[in-house]
């Protein structure tokens, strides 16, 4: 064994290798390929460096240069893997800062009191952008959390989870700098005149203090609206609502109750028939929507587990006006009724609901006759009227000054007309504005509200300090016997601090900047009313349905509902509902 290693590093210094006259590859190759009838390798010569033959081949070509290919691998690589890292990092930093707000400025009897009526779109708005260092605010709300009620109809079908699409009030009011006390009540009564709300515990647990009453310096009315029915008979015992959290739910058991009895041993034909008919009343955004919802989740979901029900499972929408979605533009209501047409949703327009039984709907149709419709299920999402605490606070104030049915009568301020000292405001579906009663309008008015509320809190503090600016000056008067007015310089500067005053008290009217309309149709389509810069645009299809989904995402209050509710969409994608 010696001899033969003795007798290869003889050969070696004999035959003399010129490294630079190989290619890499070659050179690679040569080191590791063994001698003929030896098992050892050939051995480099002092001074020379053995590459890898995996990294040689795969980062050099054959003229000995780096690949370009293999550069742009790494470099996008590591890319990568720094967009993944930071975003992981800001996401975790985010969500952790949420959970974990701060210590908050405790209650200052020297502020003015704030109430907020309502945990709706309006409120909501005016609590995310209200600087609460100038006031102390009070939040009095049946619920104790905001609903993003443009997805109700897909928690409806279990598209979305309904926790989802809910913002605890808390959540926002935490990360305030000043505290914020949120009481789950529902407000029984308003006297403009004492300035004093009441409102009662209405929660299944009560203590022993159930009422109670608290004064207020500024009252912001955000109740929003209940379910108009037009006084019809049998609404309220029959149909099922689409404007609150619960009546998502309710609308779900309803479905599979239907779907569940109909597939129940011994069934005639015309019961099944009727037990799997959906009647939805309202041609507005929500009942198109939960139409395309309910479509989505009988043919992506109920073929596959009710193979033997679901083509006999029938939708009809049904509208008194002569076309459904008349806030769209011509358009779009044609491509909506064709959509419609294709999906097998039975449109019935100029058709009046006359009564709501237990196994069917009466409608007038459009040519005078009276025809009962078997149903199993009746949803109804036909508009709002103002609630009894709206209706009670317009009485209040006096037919002169209230004579809107519709709501509150507010000017461009939105201040409610004839509340004394300009201390009631009113905003969103319970207000009587121009404009009409949506959430992208109650989402701008409450914006606007806290802008004003900032502008008057800078104000009062602006009045504090100068009041007591004047009161030092009048004190050095009464102890030295110099009067300011008499010093120009000094008296110019209370001149000017009492304009700046007078400034901050000045507001702009709001003014609703119309952004558009969206509403879902099913089958993975949607539509579009878009303003852009001063132009409307109209369109439809799938890729509007991607921007539909887009625009809720960003709509949505907090990156904690936007990862719920994506992550609800891709669940859905690979399990189905």
């Amino acid at each position: 064994m010696h001899r033969r290693i003795s007798t290869q590093l003889q050969l070696s210094r004999r035959v003399p290798i010129d490294i630079r006259s190989l290619r890499p590859t070659t050179f690679a190759r040569s080191l590791t390929a063994p001698t003929s009838g030896s098992s050892s390798t050939t051995t480099v010569p002092s001074g020379s460096t053995t590459p890898s033959s995996t990294s040689t081949t795969s980062s050099y070509n054959r003229n000995g240069h780096r690949s370009p290919w293999r550069w742009f691998l790494q470099t996008l690589g590591r890319v990568t893997l720094v967009i993944l890292v930071t975003s992981a990092g800001t996401f975790y930093y985010i969500t952790q800062k949420d959970r974990h707000p701060g210590v908050q400025l405790p209650h200052d009897p020297s502020k003015k009191t704030l109430v907020i009526l309502g945990s709706g779109w309006g409120a909501t708005s005016l609590l995310k952008s209200i600087d609460t260092e100038a006031f102390n605010v009070t939040v009095i709300s049946p619920k104790n959390f905001f609903l993003f009620t443009p997805l109700l109809p897909s928690v409806a079908v279990g598209t979305v989870a309904g926790r989802s699409i809910i913002q605890p009030t808390r959540f926002i009011t935490r990360h305030k700098k000043r505290r914020v006390a949120v009481v789950e009540a529902e407000a029984e009564e308003i006297d403009p005149f004492a300035k004093t709300v009441t409102f009662t515990d209405t929660s299944a647990v009560k203590g022993e203090v159930a009422t109670k009453t608290i004064n207020y310096d500024y009252l912001v009315c955000a109740v929003g609206a209940e379910t108009q029915t037009f006084n019809i008979p049998g609404i309220q015992e029959h149909a099922v609502f689409m404007k609150e959290l619960n009546d998502a739910i309710k609308f779900q058991d309803r479905v599979i109750d239907c779907i569940e009895t109909a597939a129940f041993p011994g069934q005639t034909e015309e019961e099944i028939r009727r037990l799997l008919h959906v009647v939805v009343v309202g041609g507005g955004p929500t009942g198109v929507e939960v139409s395309g919802e309910l479509h989505d989740f009988l043919h992506d979901d109920l073929s596959n587990w009710y193979p033997e029900l679901a083509p006999k499972m029938r939708i009809t929408l049904i509208e008194a006006l002569p076309s459904v979605l008349p806030m769209f533009s011509k358009e779009l209501i044609a491509y909506t009724e064709s959509t419609f047409k294709q999906e097998k949703i039975n449109i019935m327009t100029n058709t009046m609901v006359k009564e709501v039984r237990d196994k069917s709907v009466l409608v007038r149709t459009p040519d005078g006759k009276d025809d009962e419709v078997p149903c199993g299920l009746l949803v109804w999402a036909g508009g709002n009227k103002p609630r009894k605490l709206t209706t009670d606070l317009m009485g209040k104030l006096g037919k002169e000054k209230q004579n809107n049915k519709r709501g509150l009568v507010a000017d461009d301020h939105l201040i409610v007309a004839g509340a004394p000292d300009n201390s009631i405001y009113a905003l969103g579906d319970c207000a009587s504005t121009p404009y009409a009663p949506t959430a992208q309008v109650a989402s701008q008015q409450g914006a606007y509200l806290a802008r004003v509320f900032n502008k008057l809190g800078k104000r009062d503090l602006l009045a504090t300090e100068l009041d007591t600016v004047k009161g030092e000056l009048e004190k050095m008067k009464a102890e030295s016997g110099v009067d300011f007015e008499k010093d120009p310089e000094l008296k110019n500067k209370v001149t000017v601090a009492e304009r700046a005053v007078e400034d901050m008290g000045k507001v702009r009217p709001f003014h609703y900047s119309h952004q558009g309309s969206l509403a879902y149709i099913g089958s993975d389509k949607a539509i579009a009313d878009i303003n852009f810069w001063q132009r409307k645009f109209a369109s439809a299809g799938v890729m509007t349905y991607v921007f539909w989904r887009s625009a809720y995402l960003s709509t949505l209050f907090s990156l904690r509902n936007r990862t719920l509710v994506a992550t609800d969409w891709l669940k859905v994608k690979l399990f189905g509902r």
